[in-house]
């Protein structure tokens, strides 16, 4: 199969990348290598490997490179409430005109897997698990854009879209700036943090089962497509607080405490049911706990906090 990723070069991307490539896809990659990354050398060997260095703005290259794929997965996203927040132009134009003119483009043939994202949900209900169903009531532009732009996707009906949790996990790309990425980081290097608002909760999923579920759909494409997906760990719904703690059991000398003045800018709060993906075959294999581990041993190797999207 012939499979186009915008974005290949990023968090998902070049874990994915190399996933795709081992099941002997033939891989077109569109990248704006934005954070100088270097992450896909090591695929570059493979002869099943093209690589593009061009933005998913030009839309005479997004629908050239289009036109040849038999899938489609626009990871090409500027990600996070910050940096959408700082640029609100350029996220219109990227996560919402970009992931526009794919669609127009997209014919009957050709499978489209679009990554959203659960903080859609925005601020949920005590006790009350956000299911596809649920309102979406997103709380930053970046919600927003994700939200509208898979509303239009799904309408159109030839899709799939991931409502992905809070990822967590080493990547060649790596990314501090995502929550249990973060709070590891500072437990290892730091040994301490503040907490603020300690008690949101939000559902994670590691970076290697969000690149698993693309390959799930490739492969169950006809019966899932037309839906969202909530992809998360079932077992991880956590507040912020019981995630300091997790990471603590590999951590001892790690030292949290809640800050009585002040808040969280983020103010996503909820938890959220996986079961309709569940229900499809897909189970996640790297659980929090795993991922905390792996993280531990990751900042044994990186010392320097410029692996963010902020």
């Amino acid at each position: 199969m012939d499979i186009l990723v915008t974005g290949g070069a990023g968090y998902i991307g070049s874990v994915l990348v190399p996933m795709l490539l081992a099941e002997n896809h033939r891989v077109t990659v569109l990248d704006n290598f934005m954070y100088s990354q270097a992450s896909l050398l090591d695929c570059c060997a493979n002869p099943n490997l093209t690589i593009n260095r061009g933005d998913v703005r030009d839309t005479r290259l997004l629908t050239r490179l289009m036109a040849e794929a038999d899938a489609v997965i626009p990871l090409a996203c500027l990600t996070g409430a910050p940096i959408c927040s700082r640029d609100p132009s350029a996220a219109q134009a990227v996560n919402f005109d970009a992931i526009k003119t794919i669609a127009e483009a997209q014919s009957a043939r050709q499978i489209l897997i679009f990554p959203s994202t659960n903080s859609g949900y925005g601020i949920g209900q005590d006790g009350v698990y956000c299911d596809e169903n649920t309102p979406m009531r997103p709380v930053s532009l970046y919600g927003r854009l994700k939200v509208e732009v898979e509303s239009l996707l799904l309408e159109r009906g030839n899709c799939v879209t991931f409502r992905f949790a809070t990822l967590f996990g080493i990547s060649p790309r790596m990314r501090l700036d995502l929550l249990v990425n973060d709070f590891t980081y500072r437990a290892v290097t730091d040994r301490f943090i503040v907490l603020f608002e300690p008690h949101f909760k939000r559902n994670y999923l590691h970076v290697r089962d969000a690149a698993r579920a693309f390959l799930h759909v490739l492969k169950n494409y006809e019966r899932m497509k037309g839906n969202p997906f909530n992809v998360g760990l079932s077992d991880a719904n956590l507040s912020k607080w019981e995630l300091a703690e997790a990471i603590k059991a590999y951590v001892p000398d790690f030292y949290f405490v809640s800050a009585d003045i002040g808040e969280d800018p983020d103010k996503r709060n909820y938890i959220v049911s996986n079961a309709r993906i569940e229900a499809t075959g897909f189970t996640p294999l790297f659980g929090l706990n795993a991922g905390i581990r792996e993280l531990v041993k990751g900042y044994q190797v990186i010392r320097r906090n410029d692996y963010a999207n902020a």
